[in-house]
């Protein structure tokens, strides 16, 4: 096992790849940084299928691994995939959609890899809907939700809630007329505001949550790290970086069972959870991204995190997903 890499699946400019690479590096762990958004161009993979499993290599200008050989995949953000340059549109999805069910089937396939976390359990438990019924399912506090295109029952679910928050339900890349970059935020919904719009697409309402702090709850296998987020001026304190203060606390025992129930029923080793305070003491959850961040957390917090995943690599227990 000394010998065997742990393969970082990512793209370059990922800050917290980086930190768990050095990590790894520090404790002597060979490691492969792979982006399959650089394939063919400067990946190359040959691989085999014979009676017993899956072998062969893939290699990148400065690395090779052997696929059965891998101890450990951190999923990371990798870049999509891509076609040579020169390559006709119709050509070019032919490529990329070979790229993507052939070195991306052979990436989620490596007979004796640990996956934090396997990318198809990130792609199963990113979608809201299904994280909200898993939650609910966990014992976890979700706080009143309406997912719904009807104009009419928005404006019911907002008189019988209010106040009441709109949330995306994914974080697409939009840009106005300008090309500038926008984001969507957790905003509360004004009744008023609830018109023809919402027959267009699927929205999701949501009671707001009268909150004296925000919670971000880190889970690394059985390891928990919660911080308590104060200083919020607004709903959405991922708009003032600058103005939060970050404290690590305990994890109360129901919520402690509620996100290893949640994690165990997506097959999750890693998962970054948001949870409202209230005045109560209650954590109410919010959402869970099973590739969320943590490299913007104060150096003491952040190291904490990257030691649990690079333990969690460096020695891993055999993924059964």
């Amino acid at each position: 096992m000394s010998s065997s890499p742990v393969l970082v699946v990512t793209q370059l400019d990922d800050a917290t790849a980086d930190g768990v690479i050095e990590e790894l590096n520090r404790r002597s762990v060979p490691v492969v940084r792979l982006d399959p958004g650089d394939f063919p161009a400067a990946v190359t993979v040959d691989a085999r299928v014979g009676d017993v499993s899956l072998s062969g290599r893939v290699r990148t200008t400065t690395r090779v691994a052997d696929l059965d050989q891998v101890r450990s995949v951190y999923w990371r953000r990798p870049s999509p995939y891509s076609a040579p340059e020169g390559v006709d549109a119709q050509d070019a999805r032919w490529c990329v959609d070979q790229a993507r069910y052939g070195l991306g089937g052979l990436l989620a396939a490596l007979p004796c890899a640990h996956y934090v976390n396997h990318p198809w359990r990130n792609r199963d438990a990113e979608y809201k809907p299904v994280q909200l019924a898993a939650a609910a399912h966990s014992g976890l506090h979700v706080p009143p939700t309406l997912l719904t295109n009807d104009p009419e029952r928005a404006h019911q679910f907002t008189r019988e809630y209010g106040p009441v928050v709109y949330k995306p339900l994914r974080n697409t890349d939009y840009a106005d007329h300008d090309r500038h970059g926008l984001t969507v935020w957790v905003e509360e919904v004004e009744p008023r505001a609830l018109g023809a719009g919402v027959a267009q697409t699927m929205h999701l309402f949501q009671q707001r949550v009268n909150k004296t702090a925000d919670i971000r709850l880190t889970a690394v296998g059985d390891r928990l790290f919660p911080v308590r987020i104060d200083g919020s001026p607004g709903l959405d304190w991922r708009r003032h970086y600058d103005d939060l203060g970050y404290t690590l606390i305990d994890t109360p025992s129901d919520v402690a069972k509620g996100v290893r129930t949640y994690m165990d029923a997506f097959g999750l080793t890693y998962g970054a959870f948001d949870f409202g305070l209230d005045p109560d003491g209650r954590w109410w959850w919010y959402e869970c991204n099973p590739n969320g961040q943590y490299a913007w957390f104060p150096g003491p917090v952040t190291s904490r995190i990257t030691a649990a995943i690079a333990d969690e690599l460096q020695h891993p227990h055999r993924d059964t997903s």
